[in-house]
C-alpha cells in the first residue's frame, strides 16, 4: 500500500497530517501487544475533519501508516522534543498512558529503528520538503500547517485537561513576527473553544525543522479530540464535529487569505 496520500499545491499553502494512519505491516502487528494494536494514540478523523473545500488549491501530505511503526514527527536522529519531559520517540515502544505497544522482547533494536526511518520516515519528508521547495521558488515563501489531536488527558505527559486548540510556533521561531501576530489574534477569537500558543505543545519536527527553513511559516495545531469524537468507543460524534469544524475551516481560511495577501505585497 502507498505510505502517504499527497496533493500537489497550487498556492503556497501546504497541510500536513502525519499521525492519522493506521497501518501496521503484518510482520510488526505479529510483535505487539492487544494495546498496541488499538493504536489509541492514532490522531483519528483528521483527514475527515480537515475535508475542506478552502484547501482545495493548497498541498496536502497525509501518513497512511500508523506512528506506532515510525513517527513522523520526530527527528531521525531521536532527538527529544521537550527535554526533561516524558518522550516518545521514532519507534515508540509504550503508549502516551505508558502500556507496552510490544510483546516482551519484541521493541525495535536499533537496526530495525534505521529501517523503519528508511522505509517509512524518509519518503513522507522527502515529498514534504520537495513539495515546500517547490512552492518557495514558485510564490517566495509558503504556509505550513501541520495537524495533530490529542486525548485530553494525558496524566503521563501534562496535568489536568488539555485545552481545545493548542497551537505552537516554537515560541515563534518557526514563522515570521506577522504570521505569529496572526495566530495569537485568531486564538482569542475561538469563543467558546478554550485555547493556548506555545504552552505544553510548541510544535513537533515537522513545525520546528520546516518552520527554520527560510521562507515558510509553520504552525501546529493539536487539537483536543473531546471536541469531535466519543474518546472512550474512539468513535466521531456528528454532534460536536458539527461545532468545531467551522471553527477549523476558518482557521485555514485565515492562513490561506494571510498568504493571498503577502502574494500581494
Amino acid at each position: 500500500m502507498k505510505l502517504f496520500r499527497f496533493q500537489k499545491g497550487y498556492s503556497p499553502f501546504v497541510m500536513s497530517n502525519p499521525h492519522s494512519g493506521v497501518f501496521i505491516p503484518p510482520e510488526i502487528g505479529e510483535q505487539m501487544t492487544e494495546e498496541g494494536l488499538r493504536k489509541t494514540d492514532t490522531d483519528w478523523f483528521l483527514t475527515r475533519l480537515y475535508d475542506l473545500p478552502a484547501i482545495e488549491s493548497g498541498a496536502m501530505i497525509s501518513a497512511n501508516t500508523s506512528r506506532y511503526v515510525a513517527d513522523l514527527n520526530r527527528s531521525a536522529d531521536d532527538h527529544a522534543l521537550y527535554p526533561g519531559q516524558v518522550s516518545t520517540g521514532i519507534c515508540p515502544s509504550l503508549t502516551f498512558r505508558g502500556d507496552d505497544i510490544y510483546k516482551p522482547g519484541q521493541q525495535p533494536d536499533e537496526t530495525e529503528k534505521h529501517k523503519r526511518i528508511e522505509h517509512y520516515w524518509k519518503p513522507y519528508h522527502d515529498q514534504l520538503e520537495s513539495e515546500l521547495r517547490r512552492l518557495i521558488e514558485k510564490f517566495g515563501f509558503v504556509v505550513l500547517l501541520d495537524v495533530h489531536s490529542i486525548k485530553q488527558q494525558v496524566p503521563r505527559l501534562f496535568e489536568g485537561n488539555l485545552p481545545d486548540f493548542n497551537f505552537g510556533t516554537n515560541h515563534g521561531q518557526s514563522c515570521g513576527a506577522a504570521f505569529q501576530e496572526l495566530i495569537e489574534d485568531f486564538a482569542e477569537s475561538i469563543g467558546d473553544y478554550s485555547h493556548v500558543v506555545n504552552e505544553r505543545f510548541v510544535g513537533g519536527y515537522i513545525t520546528r525543522h520546516y518552520g527554520s527553513m527560510e521562507n515558510v511559516h509553520a504552525v501546529q495545531l493539536e487539537l483536543n479530540r473531546s471536541t469531535y469524537m466519543d474518546e472512550a468507543t474512539l468513535d466521531w460524534d456528528f454532534d460536536k464535529s458539527v461545532d468545531v469544524i467551522p471553527v477549523i475551516e476558518r482557521f485555514v481560511v485565515t492562513l490561506m487569505k494571510w498568504a493571498e495577501r503577502q502574494l500581494g505585497k
